[in-house]
């Protein structure tokens, strides 16, 4: 139900930011106790999760085992995955499916009745559940957003931003918010001592990408600004079938194309990806990525083909995908699909516990913008909406058997607001940084560019979204520029293979990655700043 802002600039309600799948579901979850959902576009937009084709991995078919699924999950993740982690997240993942079946998501079954499963890239099994094919996350988010506007516990502020946690002594007090678009209006305090970030990824960070604009690392900046410990953040996934129609963001072929038998090929109708892995376009994705990229950086071009094992049956297989041919006058049952890798999904984020408890008090997140361990340096295909549900439910559950504290007394606006007008040119070149240097390959001296660059950035800006976004593009490139070594989806050109000794999680801060860009304007060859290594 929607409230008066007036009535929420004073509340002891949990806050929740973010209006996708794992802002939603705990939400949903901590009812009947008072929630306050924030969310920056109007419930069912602006969250990735309602983008997702893929669906959500859970080994619910007979004969697959959580265990199987867990083993596929550290198989991809370039041994950083915490296995004890992605074991309870699979063995998770069939309650909370039945707990999205109770909230009215209509997921595709078999003549049988059984839910219908299908297999993705770098899975052992068929254990992926669907929507109508490719429609998993917008019917996902449309389900769980009527539970929500059904939900009288539950108070909902669409079109407002976070800009500023607020905390005391180590802990969160509250949060500041501000009309989303609007910079000139006046803040609006929140007082919490318990809130729950859920703001998503940082793919709207490059210039290519599949994500909403609404993805540009906000709640990761405003968590680091607060001093939040951040885990992996330069492990950054591209999807390696974006559909090349000019559009941004860019249309997403969904893996389960070539779950189907849909092949990869380059402009001269040769498939490559045969040579580069036994699995060929069933990779792991950093792989598949770099293939796809290195046909297109030699000029020969990429292609999805459908034509011989979907041909006709493409449109109704896969509607999503075909609607957004179709809208760029592709007929994917007869043409080739022009592709590109293009930012999809953030392994990266706010370093979080089993309980999804950041390390500041009172502050917990949740889906993209938190970082548990699970994925690694490279995420397996359709764990990230089974994550999201999984620490949604055990963040709920956290905050349930607890009792907060009264909240703050807060005066309005604590955090000096920037002025001026966002510079969409300096947007821009934030953006085509990102892709050029910290993208699917990289090297030294290209990050070292970057780094510098978006200090700059941060320290200059006078519009905050702008600093924001600079902040995150910052943690990422220079924990990039530290790990010199290639491991999953981060590929160094000038440290090509895995380092053995590298084998660990990064654990920064956003006085680290400062750290590292005065070490790189001070030498000519800078040193590794130790506290970026955990």
């Amino acid at each position: 139900m929607q409230h008066d802002i007036h009535d929420l600039a004073r509340t002891d309600d949990v806050v929740i930011v973010g209006g996708g799948l794992a802002g939603l579901f705990c939400a949903l979850k901590l009812a009947p106790r008072p929630v306050t959902l924030i969310s920056a576009a109007p419930l069912g937009y602006g969250a990735s999760s309602a983008w997702a084709q893929g669906g959500i991995a859970a080994a619910i078919a007979e004969g697959d085992t959580p265990e199987a699924h867990a083993a596929d999950t550290v198989a991809v993740g370039g041994g950083l995955v915490d296995a004890a982690v992605a074991l309870g997240i699979a063995r998770e993942a069939a309650p909370r499916i039945h707990d999205l079946l109770a909230y009215g998501v209509p997921f595709d079954r078999d003549l049988d009745g059984r839910l219908a499963v299908g297999r993705e890239a770098a899975h052992s099994a068929r254990r992926i559940v669907h929507v109508r094919g490719d429609g998993a996350g917008a019917a996902i988010i449309a389900a769980l957003s009527e539970a929500v506007r059904r939900t009288p516990s539950i108070r909902l502020m669409e079109g407002f931003v976070a800009e500023a946690l607020l905390t005391e002594d180590g802990a969160v007090t509250g949060l500041q918010l501000r009309e989303a678009g609007n910079q000139a209006a006046r803040p609006l305090v929140l007082a919490s001592r318990a809130i729950v970030l859920a703001t998503g990824g940082l793919g709207h960070l490059y210039a290519v990408t599949t994500n909403p604009p609404e993805a540009s690392g906000s709640g990761l900046a405003i968590a680091a600004r607060a001093g939040a410990v951040i885990a992996d953040p330069e492990f950054v996934q591209f999807h390696p079938t974006a559909i090349m129609v000019g559009r941004d963001p860019a249309p997403l072929a969904t893996e389960a194309l070539r779950g189907e038998g849909a092949t990869l090929i380059n402009g001269n109708g040769e498939r490559f990806m045969s040579a580069r892995h036994p699995l060929a376009e069933l990779a792991p994705r950093d792989i598949v990525a770099r293939g796809v990229f290195a046909e297109i950086a030699a000029g020969r071009g990429a292609f999805l083909d459908a034509r011989q094992t979907l041909g006709a049956r493409f449109a109704t297989r896969f509607p999503a995908v075909h609607a957004s041919c179709i809208a760029a006058g592709i007929d994917p049952a007869t043409q080739v699909i022009p592709i590109a890798p293009a930012a999809h999904y953030h392994m990266g984020g706010i370093a979080v516990d089993a309980h999804g408890r950041s390390s500041i008090g009172g502050l917990w997140a949740a889906g993209e913008v938190s970082s548990t361990g699970a994925h690694g340096a490279n995420r397996l295909a359709s764990n990230s909406l089974l994550e999201a549900v999984v620490y949604a439910a055990r963040i709920a559950d956290d905050i349930a058997g607890r009792a907060l504290p009264p909240p703050a007394r807060l005066p309005d606006g604590l955090v000096t607001p920037r002025g001026g007008a966002l510079d969409i040119a300096e947007v821009k070149r934030l953006r085509a940084t990102m892709s050029a240097h910290v993208g699917v390959i990289r090297d030294g001296d290209g990050l070292a560019q970057a780094v510098r660059h978006f200090a700059k950035v941060e320290r200059e800006a006078a519009h905050g979204v702008l600093r924001d976004m600079a902040i995150s593009a910052l943690l990422v490139a220079a924990a990039a520029w530290t790990r010199r070594e290639s491991r999953g989806a981060h590929c160094r050109s000038d440290h090509p293979v895995e380092n053995a000794a590298l084998a660990q999680r990064t654990m920064t801060t956003l006085a680290a990655a400062r750290e590292v860009a005065e070490s790189l304007e001070e030498r000519p060859r800078p040193r590794i700043a130790q506290s970026m290594i955990a």
